[in-house]
């Protein structure tokens, strides 16, 4: 009886952590007019992860209108799009293992729908962090806030 009990407790403090979490989850559609759907996103403090799922209701393909997904805080933001236009599609306009690369999702064509989970353990509540598109071109358009707490 009393290891039953035992085991019962240490499952519980061992759950307690997963039970504690709090995924939020949050989307977004972009468009062949090189738009995204929201202008700002906004995010509950107690959110662990985030995650977040990109569609792309146009019919262009990603070779010609690709769309995608990026955070960063906004300091980081034009010099981070600014680096990515030397990219390629297989890197998702982005500069390798960035730090400055909060979150991303890969690069999709119309039709298509894409996700992505991040943690924001590293995102201070309140402060300044900007998503846009990295598609050479499109992050002068495609732009936004994000907001966490």
């Amino acid at each position: 009886m009393r290891k039953a009990m035992w085991t019962v407790g240490l499952a519980g403090v061992l759950m307690a952590p997963a039970a504690m979490a709090k995924v939020c989850a949050v989307s977004i559609d972009s468009t062949d007019q090189m738009t995204f759907s929201r202008s700002s996103i906004a995010v509950a403090g107690d959110c662990t992860e985030v995650e977040l799922t990109l569609r792309h209701t146009g019919r262009m393909a990603a070779t010609a209108m690709g769309h995608n997904w990026v955070l960063t805080r906004t300091a980081d933001y034009q010099p981070v799009a600014m680096l990515g236009m030397r990219g390629t599609l297989a890197d998702s306009y982005l500069p390798k293992n960035d730090a400055r690369v909060l979150a991303h999702t890969p690069v999709i064509g119309g039709g298509e729908s894409t996700k992505v989970r991040f943690s924001t353990r590293g995102l201070q509540k309140g402060g300044a962090y900007t998503y846009f598109c990295s598609f050479p071109g499109h992050f002068a358009m495609m732009k936004g806030r994000f907001t966490f707490g």
